[in-house]
């Protein structure tokens, strides 16, 4: 991938398989990162929030990176999620992916630990010192209950190999200051990837991609040609995707993971507590956003 474009413009923060048991099926998760590279990602991210990090061990991950990385290695950008809310534990994480041989790291602010800019600092630090991997850095402070400051997104462009930024703000117009200082910039929330495309941004790290993948591809395509008409067509089609997979109280790897099931991905919907998958009821509201979106 080209410099500005690091890892592609259609990458999925993918989720991660379940046996009955419990247990990590790597089966159905290598099947879940085939199918999204089937289907318009260039690029998947393994182990974020999408894909249940908190409740994996670093065994785990380093199974699951495994899995993935022999069934899409070859054709798709792999990078790991390594954020967590231990320094220690992320430097280990970011240590066994290089080990593996993905494409890259992500690496999302402390979360509960709510540290200050310094805390952020000294954490990012640790990790980006700890691998020569391209590092992605993650904003999401609906979850992290950190904002990552300008000043810091400075001081981490130090390194050459802090590379790009997964957005999910809402700030939308920092997207430009982020550009200028040399990041690529990818929306964190499907609804508002033109928002991000527009202010400079160069792609998105999805979840709706699970069951819309070419459909998104598409549209950044339309967009990075000029054609924002069109841009705009699909991502308008595609709003009732948007609410039904992010939209609810109950989203996320509970939503990608149903949908999955639905498009015969998988054949559950199985996570981990503390999160509890979609009822009956909540699996037919998925099911008409899908199929008011021309999915299913």
């Amino acid at each position: 991938m080209s410099s500005n474009v690091p890892f592609g413009r259609l990458l999925t923060a993918m989720a991660t398989a379940f046996h009955e048991d419990g247990t990590v099926d790597l089966e159905g998760t290598a099947a879940i990162a085939t199918h999204l590279v089937d289907h318009g990602s260039e690029g998947v991210v393994v182990s974020g929030t999408t894909g249940e990090s908190p409740t994996t061990s670093v065994p785990e991950d380093g199974e699951i990176l495994r899995a993935v990385q022999d069934a899409v290695g070859d054709r798709a950008m792999v990078l790991a999620g390594v954020g967590t809310n231990a320094t220690a534990h992320s430097v280990e994480l970011a240590r066994q992916a290089e080990k593996i041989g993905v494409d890259a790291v992500l690496l999302v602010t402390p979360y509960y630990n709510k540290p200050g800019q310094v805390g952020v600092r000294h954490h990012f630090t640790s990790v980006v010192e700890a691998t020569e991997l391209p590092v992605m850095l993650y904003d999401v402070p609906g979850r992290t209950a950190t904002l990552i400051e300008l000043e810091t997104y400075e001081t981490m462009r130090a390194y050459d190999h802090v590379v790009a930024v997964k957005e999910a703000t809402g700030l939308i117009p920092r997207t430009a200051q982020l550009v200028d200082m040399g990041y690529a910039v990818y929306s964190g929330d499907d609804v508002a990837t033109l928002g991000y495309l527009a202010y400079g941004g160069v792609g998105l790290v999805s979840v709706v991609a699970h069951a819309a993948g070419d459909q998104l591809a598409a549209m950044i395509a339309a967009w990075v040609r000029g054609d924002h008409a069109e841009a705009l067509r699909i991502h308008t089609s595609l709003v009732p995707a948007f609410d039904a997979v992010m939209g609810v109280p109950n989203y996320g790897a509970t939503t990608a993971k149903a949908a999955l099931e639905l498009l015969g991905v998988l054949d559950n919907r199985r996570v981990r507590g503390p999160l509890v998958a979609l009822d009956d009821d909540e699996v037919a509201a998925l099911r008409s956003g899908l199929a008011a979106a021309g999915l299913l």
